[in-house]
């Protein structure tokens, strides 16, 4: 079973969507116990990371993340929420990728939304059958600094974290919900760690 983690974030259902076309059996939850019981877990999110980690702090999800031995992954707010802090409303945020989200500077179109393709650092098991030229779809407005944690990068006004990985944490800026074939490779790697 996979725990979807409900939080005070959007987009939650189109993660559950895609599990159900995969096959996999899938809750969507807050609840501890419940997460912590799961096989995997998936923190997905579109929203604003102030009052996404407010949510995590008054239900002790924050706590319960960081206690989580299975396999854990984060998409797009999901994966800003992992790193150090977040430029967006100031936010101390979970501390599990060494790594600070910032505001994309003026310059270009902001949000960074569309089709963008990964430059790959390190082959992890979720990277498996990805290469380079793949595209993934990308829709924020901050975005994770390259550190030891990426696995991939993604170029849009500079350098960023596309894929990230510690320990048994994984996540992506992309939707892999929504980027087609390419994202349901990601999606099916995570289900076989």
């Amino acid at each position: 079973m996979i725990a979807i983690i409900k939080y005070n974030a959007g987009n939650i259902l189109s993660v559950r969507n895609a599990l159900m076309r995969l096959g996999e059996e899938s809750i969507l939850t807050d609840d501890p116990e419940k997460i912590l019981s799961a096989d995997k877990v998936i923190f997905p999110g579109v929203g604003e990371a102030g009052s996404a980690m407010k949510y995590l702090r008054e239900k002790e999800l924050d706590k319960t993340i960081l206690e989580i031995k299975k396999p854990f992954l984060g998409i797009c707010l999901g994966l800003q929420l992992m790193c150090r802090h977040s430029e967006e409303s100031n936010t101390p945020c979970l501390g599990i990728f060494d790594a600070d989200v910032r505001k994309f500077p003026p310059g270009e179109i902001i949000p960074h939304m569309g089709w963008n393709n990964l430059s790959v650092n390190n082959k992890s098991q979720l990277l498996k059958g990805i290469n380079n030229s793949d595209d993934f779809y990308f829709v924020h407005s901050y975005y994770a600094d390259n550190c030891p944690d990426t696995l991939a990068s993604c170029n849009y006004i500079s350098s960023f974290s596309a894929v990230m990985q510690k320990d048994n944490y994984y996540a992506t800026q992309f939707h892999p919900e929504k980027s087609s074939s390419r994202g349901i490779i990601i999606l099916q790697n995570f289900i076989k760690i």
